[in-house]
């Protein structure tokens, strides 16, 4: 390819990767508003449900066909298929029982709780006895009313009799471990963070640096204790007390919504802030099981069929055209700069 040539496709590259930009920035544009437009609508979250069992069944016939000779593989195949029509056609009878798994992972906010209620609320329609409900749990805890709603929406599958299991391989502190103690089986990988069982607050306070400045600022409150701590006014020893005195009060709750829903635990002795690991949480009471979430679906998989539940969010059609679109011309891009830097090697 001569060199005139190559700068001509260089320049029909730039252009065209110009436009893919302006494309994309108005289908983004496009999907925001979509989005917004949706975003206070009832509908916009769809049940997904997905069947593990087919999941892993599957994937274990593909390794099983990979590592058996070529001429064993067709007669594997025709034997599974075979399995798969009666299983479809008459169930599965080694099976009894069904697991439903959900998954809530928290941020400070606990922001994904609308989500984990609507869950919730489809599972106590359809649940029966007999079945249990699994929630991967994934949380370093944050407000106190926004954990504290998070908890009371697992309370309701234990109001509800369903038999409740939650997993932790990560972390479940502070909010988190309130949302874990729900449960009447709480099983953790071996290095997971529990505990954090307490209250914390700061606040900054820029009084002297405003005061070095001459600046006053008046803070004016009806009720002796509207404003305890401020960050712009001086703060007295009355102030802190009552500040101190609120935050143990909500550490009492804490304590107390703990040991209720794990009665066997020292709640004195692991109510001090403190984190343990997953082992170390065991014999402290904090958890009644060692073990990852994968190992334990799959053992329920030999007993039951389990199904993951997950309520997402709809994509209207500027998001989707967006992701085509984007996809589409950063393809394009790479594949021209392989043809282009692959034509110096070409020629003659």
């Amino acid at each position: 390819m001569s060199e005139g040539v190559r700068d001509i496709l260089l320049f029909v590259l730039q252009w065209l990767l110009l436009l893919g930009i302006v494309a994309a920035v108005v289908v983004v544009c496009l999907a925001l508003l979509g989005r917004a437009r949706q975003s206070g609508s009832p509908h916009s979250r769809q049940l997904r449900i997905d069947e593990l069992n087919d999941r892993y069944r599957s994937r274990r016939q593909r390794l099983q066909l990979a590592r058996s000779a070529p001429g064993d593989r067709k007669r594997s195949l025709k034997a599974w298929r075979h399995a798969d029509k009666r299983r479809r056609k008459h169930g599965d009878d080694t099976l009894a029982g069904t697991v439903w798994v959900i998954e809530f992972h928290g941020d400070i906010k606990a922001s994904a709780t609308p989500r984990l209620a609507e869950e919730i609320s489809a599972l106590l329609e359809v649940a029966e006895e007999g079945d249990e409900v699994v929630v991967l749990l994934e949380s370093a805890g944050g407000l106190v009313h926004a954990y504290g709603l998070a908890a009371a929406q697992l309370d309701r599958l234990r109001e509800a009799g369903i038999a409740t299991t939650v997993c932790v391989d990560k972390v479940a502190a502070s909010g988190g471990y309130m949302m874990a103690c729900t449960a009447q089986r709480l099983r953790v990988a071996p290095f997971a963070v529990l505990g954090s069982i307490g209250v914390v607050a700061q606040l900054p306070n820029v009084h002297r640096l405003l005061k070095r400045h001459d600046i006053d600022v008046d803070v004016m409150t009806a009720g002796r204790y509207k404003r305890t701590l401020t960050v712009f006014g001086e703060n007295t020893d009355e102030g802190r007390e009552k500040f101190i005195e609120d935050l143990e009060g909500i550490h009492s709750l804490f304590k107390s919504y703990v040991a209720a829903r794990r009665p066997q635990l020292d709640i004195e002795s692991v109510a001090t802030g403190e984190i343990w690991y997953g082992s170390e949480a065991l014999g402290k009471g904090l958890a009644d099981e060692v073990g990852t979430s994968e190992a334990y679906l799959l053992q329920r998989m030999k007993e039951a069929r389990v199904f993951k539940v997950s309520l997402e969010a709809r994509k209207g059609l500027g998001e989707r055209l967006g992701l085509s679109v984007s996809q589409g011309v950063e393809r394009g891009v790479e594949r021209t700069l392989e043809v282009l830097d692959a034509s110096r090697w070409l020629r003659r």
